[in-house]
């Protein structure tokens, strides 16, 4: 109860701070939807704890709820810090420089959010089914529970219909989350313009010169300006170079701290590759804010935002020479998922990174959550320029996948070789380094030659063995040998998030050295979600569909626990047990298919896309009609046919499939 009252504390507050946001100026519409979204979750958790439980069992039987709701809370305080940001109307070109393709609103603080609130509506649950002392009560609860995660509401539109205002994903707030940064920039434009010609007195020549930069920037995309934009302003200064190589400096400009890139080149040479960098957004890779070229020079500046230090340096720093563990294990998932995001991102725009490596990783503390961070990938992009990322504390070979080594000694090139596959094996070799402070292959005698052998014949790093097998599962499933069998990054991040509710559902695991495990592994659940479900591969999915995906491996969940008990689930109208390897058996038991999700084939739903169903016949009374039509049919028909008709819906529908 304490725990939702915190919550409580805080929609208060930022009910309080929106009485102005007529006085935001930058990101209004994305402030208003954080207020919108984080008051529905209140409301929302409000009318689950008045259905399920009772306030005299608050100090027993709610127990469960604490933890998650003390996650829930952090994700709103994290909301009101970034709508104080937004109301801070001072060093205002700055601002807007930094805020007008950020994206954090949604991809990060509601990202965060729908993460976490399945977890707050499973602990409600289960605290519900304890609850009160009628027994034929609790039975009817968990009767409404079994029938609540059938597969018959594993479909996105049925799920949607049914259940999208329990997930925070009813219809309104999915258009708000498509249209409130597409109408922020349009305000931004229009602010920009008004700023100009009202105030021109106030603006000096260079901040002139920066408004029409951006104010093109922003409705091109991307935008080079000339250089004395930058070094002609008056509060332009540098203060120090950065760790990063030489062409890396820390500047004050605008009364903000930023990162600065210099190189020397042709501006025709690298004109489309900056272009891309600088229509980049995503709170999980490093933002290239603005670019700039001196024609005198032949020099290129981009502008990025400033992080504190890279992922190997503060390892580094804080492990020590014994390379203790740094992180308790809900940190290092949710660096994983971090890392994961920024990569799926950059995937789905067709780049892929090449030189992922903890000095790749950069941190920033999060202030609302002590011991978390947020982390963004860098070292992307400007392939022909990648040796000005490398430190040379970094050995190579101990972060590229085994095609990369082979392809280095053929032909002395690794971004030949370079892959999505290749980015998901250095993927899982940092976070070892995460789960375990150690770097990979440290204590390896081998050096040189004998390591790169070593690596491509499959040899890998050791786990203590206190490491969470959920983790580990997953880490060496990225490093597979054959690429083909390395996940994706979109696989990835489902099983992280749902990693993630595991975590929040148990806090007793939250140390490193714990054994419990999630009943079922869940690269074995990502499987099944991929046969089941329709989704575009190259994209990525939209953080409404959050819910739903994290609600169809609940599904997958429990399907699988039943078939390990032994028990019986009815597939058509035969009954046969799901362990059985000749009807409804998944082919994601197969270790060697698992989270291979590029090889496996998806089967198109046969559900209608429509989603708007009258309420006098909902799509659970139809498909209960039609279950019941279909069993009367059946039962003209003996033996083998009955077999027939169950092998073809496993062959259409997939395990997930409707019952019919």
């Amino acid at each position: 109860m304490e725990q939702f009252r915190h919550i409580g504390e805080v929609v208060g507050s930022l009910k309080a701070l929106m009485v102005l946001r007529d006085e935001i100026q930058i990101n209004q519409r994305q402030c208003c939807l954080i207020l919108d979204i984080f008051s529905l979750a209140m409301e929302t958790i409000a009318e689950e704890i008045r259905q399920n439980l009772k306030l005299e069992e608050r100090n027993t039987k709610w127990k469960c709820l604490e933890y998650p709701l003390k996650e829930l809370c952090r994700v709103f305080k994290e909301g009101e810090l970034y709508i104080r940001q937004c109301l801070d109307s001072k060093e205002w070109l700055g601002k807007a420089l930094t805020l007008s393709q950020n994206r954090d609103c949604v991809e990060f603080h509601i990202h965060n959010l729908l993460c976490y609130f399945p977890a707050v509506v499973e602990a409600i649950e289960s605290a519900g089914e304890i609850s009160g002392v009628d027994p034929d009560e609790k039975g009817k609860k968990k009767l409404m529970l079994a029938r609540k995660y059938d597969v018959e509401w594993n479909d996105p539109k049925l799920f949607q219909w049914r259940y999208g205002k329990q997930y925070l994903v009813p219809r309104e707030i999915c258009k708000q989350l498509e249209n409130a940064w597409r109408e922020d920039r349009w305000r931004l434009v229009e602010a920009i313009k008004d700023k100009t010609q009202r105030k021109a007195s106030a603006f000096t020549k260079s901040q002139h010169r920066l408004a029409d930069t951006l104010l093109r920037k922003l409705v091109n995309g991307s935008e080079m300006g000339p250089i004395g934009v930058l070094v002609g302003s008056k509060d332009y200064l540098v203060r120090r170079r950065l760790g990063r190589g030489r062409e890396f400096k820390e500047i004050q400009w605008l009364g903000h701290g930023f990162a600065l890139r210099q190189f020397q080149a042709e501006r025709e040479a690298h004109q489309a590759e900056v272009s891309s960098l600088l229509s980049l957004s995503h709170p999980n890779i490093l933002q290239y804010l603005c670019g700039f070229y001196d024609e005198e020079k032949k020099e290129f500046s981009l502008v990025m935002e400033l992080m504190n230090k890279d992922l190997g340096t503060y390892m580094k720093e804080n492990c020590g020479p014994r390379r203790q563990i740094l992180f308790s294990v809900p940190v290092v998932v949710d660096l994983m998922l971090q890392m994961a995001r920024g990569m799926e991102y950059l995937h789905s725009k067709k780049i892929c990174h090449g030189h992922l490596n903890p000095c790749n990783i950069l941190l920033r503390a999060r202030n609302s959550q002590e011991g978390y961070f947020q982390a963004k990938v860098t070292g992307f992009g400007l392939s022909s320029l990648h040796k000005g990322d490398s430190n040379e504390d970094i050995n190579p070979l101990t972060w590229y996948a085994p095609e990369i080594l082979t392809e280095l000694e053929q032909t002395g090139d690794a971004c030949a070789s370079t892959s999505e596959k290749s980015d998901a094996y250095s993927f899982g070799m940092i976070c070892f380094e995460l789960l375990t402070g150690k770097v990979p292959f440290e204590d390896n005698h081998l050096k040189g030659d004998r390591t790169s052998h070593n690596i491509k014949a499959g040899e890998r790093p050791l786990f203590p063995y206190q490491s969470p097998k959920y983790l580990v599962s997953l880490i060496k499933k990225c490093w597979q040998t054959d690429p083909s069998q390395r996940p994706t990054f979109s696989s990835i991040c489902r099983i992280l998030r749902y990693t993630k509710k595991f975590l929040a559902m148990n806090p007793e695991v939250n140390v490193i050295d714990q054994q419990q495990v999630p009943p079922v592994d869940c690269c074995d659940i990502e499987a099944t979600f991929l046969k089941s479900v329709t989704m575009e591969r190259t994209s990525v999915s939209a953080v409404s569909q959050i819910p739903f995906e994290m609600f169809a491996y609940k599904v997958a969940e429990k399907g699988k626990m039943s078939r390990n008990n032994g028990t019986k689930d009815k597939c058509c109208d035969c009954e046969v047990p799901k362990d059985d390897s000749s009807a409804c058996k998944s082919e994601s038991d197969d270790q060697n298919t698992v989270c291979a999700d590029d090889n496996m084939s998806v089967v198109e739903d046969p559900l209608p896309l429509g989603g708007n169903y009258p309420t006098s016949e909902s799509p659970f009374r139809r498909t209960d009609r039609i279950k019941k039509q279909t069993q009367l049919k059946n039962k003209k028909d003996q033996g083998q046919f009955s077999c027939l008709i169950c092998t073809l819906c496993v062959t259409i529908y997939g395990f997930q499939g409707l019952l019919f």
